[in-house]
């Protein structure tokens, strides 16, 4: 399957998601909750995904939770096969963890964009921190998701972001 066009979609809501920090960063009020800078700040208008977590997550945890969230994006992203599984369920853990309301609205949002994203079933769980906060429940990996074997195997790149190897005929 092709899927290029996914590949960029998700590295761009990266993209969006590292500037809705900066953005929220910015604002210095780590105590107030996203949702209601979200609608009160024409700043954040771009950002519609930011109206779907919880309605009393702080700045704060926000950021802590988008960290953990997507810090395995840019790896997933690279693999030679796309797993959106593995990409949403970070996703869906860490920022979306009791909040199915909230996850439906950001897998609609996802959706216009990158096809098949956060498809089937997911459950809710809730999360276990250690003392640094880091969310060990998966130990550094989504359920169900085993390390790329393939990763680093020059051979087996191929297509998008490898280019096709060029012959000297």
């Amino acid at each position: 399957m092709d899927d290029r066009f996914d590949r960029r979609e998700l590295l761009l809501h990266l993209g969006d998601m590292l500037e809705a920090l900066s953005c929220l960063a910015r604002t210095g009020a780590p105590d107030t909750p996203v949702v209601q800078l979200a609608k009160e700040q024409d700043l954040f208008r771009d950002f519609g995904f930011l109206r779907a977590v919880a309605p009393k997550m702080t700045v704060a945890e926000f950021s802590a939770r988008v960290a953990s969230a997507f810090f395995l994006w840019p790896k997933k992203l690279l693999d030679t096969e796309l797993d959106r599984k593995a990409l949403a369920s970070t996703v869906q853990h860490q920022l979306f963890d009791g909040n199915a309301e909230g996850w439906n609205a950001y897998v609609a949002h996802m959706q216009k964009t990158v096809r098949g994203f956060g498809n089937g079933p997911h459950e809710m769980r809730n999360h276990v921190a250690d003392k640094r906060g880091h969310n060990i429940a998966g130990e550094l990996t989504p359920a169900g998701v085993a390390p790329s074997a393939t990763r680093n195997l020059p051979g087996e790149r191929k297509g998008w972001p490898w280019p096709e190897p060029k012959t000297t005929n």
